[in-house]
């Protein structure tokens, strides 16, 4: 009996293959890349600030931050609200000790 060690390959083309039956594939391929490009544009701004092209760097680096949070507004937004609340109840408990 011989052992096989090809079925990672196997498994991968199956997976991939029921994605695409599912019809998940598009969206996820588009959310990723609509997240890795503007990942790309912060690490290629700072990499041209590192190297010397620092208005060049500086533009790109600013337009891939505006980019990626325009992307990930949906968890800031929550987020921000989350870290408010805490911070409120933080201040309230704060008063009650006679602390500032």
């Amino acid at each position: 009996m011989q052992r096989r060690n090809g079925n990672g390959l196997a498994i991968v083309l199956i997976a991939i293959g029921a994605i695409m039956l599912l019809g998940v594939l598009p969206h996820l391929i588009h959310g990723i890349f609509g997240i890795l490009f503007p990942v790309l544009m912060v690490a290629l701004g700072y990499y041209g600030i590192k190297s010397g092209h620092k208005i060049i760097g500086w533009v790109v680096l600013f337009i891939g931050v505006m980019t990626l949070i325009a992307k990930l507004s949906w968890i800031i937004g929550p987020l921000l609200g989350i870290a408010l609340v805490v911070w409120g109840i933080s201040v309230l408990k704060g008063k009650r000790r006679g602390t500032y």
